[in-house]
């Protein structure tokens, strides 16, 4: 199982037209194509596709948005905004990129703020 987690084949996913209200704590990448309103914290990649909309704080090691993100994020190694991508709210990251055609409106702080590990969920 360690291979498995190690080489990207474990994941979790909110497929499109469903929507989570809480607080979500996890172990392997998660990929959101629904809505999630609350927190996310993930010791691995968060993929916000396309069709994704979250509503709240994020906090992982790496981020892809090609969605929405409404709120705060937290990403200790890289975050990657995506030209279908929207950020409104505040990044907290090591490492930005961002795409032509991306939107991003609000803040954003780099380099050791975000340097920090993530606790295991």
């Amino acid at each position: 199982m360690a291979n498995e987690k190690q080489s990207g084949l474990m994941f979790n996913a909110l497929t499109a037209g469903s929507k989570i209200v809480g607080n979500i704590a996890a172990d392997s990448d998660f990929r959101i194509d629904g809505l999630i309103e609350g927190e996310l914290k993930c010791t691995g990649k968060v993929v916000i596709g396309e069709s994704g909309k979250v509503k709240g704080t994020i906090i992982c090691q790496q981020a892809e948005i090609m969605g929405m993100l409404e709120g705060k994020v937290t990403c200790h190694q890289q975050l990657s905004l995506r030209s279908s991508g929207h950020i409104e709210g505040e990044v907290v990251t090591k490492t930005l990129i961002v795409e032509p055609g991306a939107v991003f409106n609000g803040s954003c702080s780099m380099g050791s703020n975000a340097s920090s590990e993530p606790k295991k969920a």
